[in-house]
């Protein structure tokens, strides 16, 4: 992939921080793409996300934002909508596609619409956790589902909550933890295979990207850990098999209407079916992100990526004006 030309010196807002539990990833990514735009000349403002957040962005002369937020605030359509109330262009996907893919029992329904193999999973609220009686229910969704399973929050990212359960004893206990960081948590058929991340950019998936930790899960330590995880960019896998995961990554996009940048992880199976667990519209842009490595296997350099989100908004917003 060849670098985007130049952009001309651009007023950019790189909105950062906030209250997640993200909260400190959040502040690595957007320090990284503010240095990134300021190197290629542009003036770059680093807003944390707070109550001084409206009156900032309204008195900054900004030309656009970029998002490097995660969690709630940052993903599930509310900024995206406060910025489109305030008129100034962002990155990454609008109200209606970060929405939807935040919240992950919607979006699979409508990967798997789409066509695309997601995991057999069950939603579980609070309210029906007590209210339905939570031994009847573990044990029916224990039934379905066979063993192990994956039990994480139904919202949320970085793994956090995410437990693979191999004795359905432990199954409450670890819905319980989930419940700490989501009203909802959903309850997965475990897929065993290789991890892989593939990048949508403007429409064109990146190299797929292998994920191999070390140690246990791909977890939140294992994803911000430096030296926790191996990578391999392009992923190890046959050409078929890579076209079936760019193929996912790409339907998936479309399905919940994204744009500019997301991000599809996937588990290849044995067979090299690609089973498409979530996409992030707001990925992390650390020294030991997924975007940023996909982009350097397409000979993209970081700072040329992240104009390249700036040139996107700027020019979507353009046209729609």
């Amino acid at each position: 992939m060849s670098e985007p030309d130049r952009l001309s010196p651009t007023n950019v807002a790189v909105l950062c921080g906030g209250i997640s539990l993200e909260r400190e990833v959040s502040l690595r990514s957007g320090g990284r793409i503010a240095d990134a735009l300021a190197d290629r000349g542009h003036h770059v403002t680093r807003v944390d996300v707070d109550a001084a957040l409206i009156t900032t962005l309204e008195q900054g002369g900004f030309d656009v934002a970029v998002l490097a937020l995660h969690g709630s605030a940052g993903e599930d359509g509310t900024i995206q909508s406060l910025l489109e109330l305030l008129g100034l262009p962002y990155t990454g996907p609008d109200v209606l596609a970060s929405s939807l893919a935040w919240n992950k029992p919607i979006a699979q329904g409508l990967y798997a619409r789409a066509g695309l193999a997601v995991p057999q999973s069950v939603g579980l609220s609070q309210q029906a956790f007590r209210e339905m009686g939570a031994t009847a229910a573990v044990d029916r969704i224990a039934r379905a589902l066979g063993s192990p399973l994956v039990v994480k929050p139904a919202t949320g990212g970085s793994s956090l909550g995410l437990s693979i359960v191999e004795d359905p004893a432990a199954i409450p206990q670890a819905i319980v933890g989930a419940f700490s960081y989501a009203d909802t948590v959903l309850i997965e058929r475990f897929v065993a295979g290789t991890e892989v991340a593939v990048t949508v950019l403007d429409g064109e998936a990146l190299p797929a990207v292998e994920i191999q930790p070390k140690e246990g899960a791909y977890d939140f330590a294992a994803r911000y850990t430096a030296g926790a995880t191996e990578f391999h960019a392009p992923a190890r896998l046959d050409a078929s098999t890579l076209e079936a995961c760019t193929r996912t990554a790409l339907t998936a996009y479309g399905a919940i209407g994204a744009r500019h940048v997301s991000r599809a992880d996937m588990i290849v199976d044995a067979a090299g079916t690609p089973w498409l667990l979530e996409i992030d519209t707001c990925p992390g842009m650390t020294g030991t992100s997924l975007v940023p490595l996909a982009a350097e296997a397409a000979q993209l350099p970081f700072a040329a990526l992240c104009e390249r989100l700036v040139a996107c908004a700027l020019r979507d917003a353009q046209d729609q004006s």
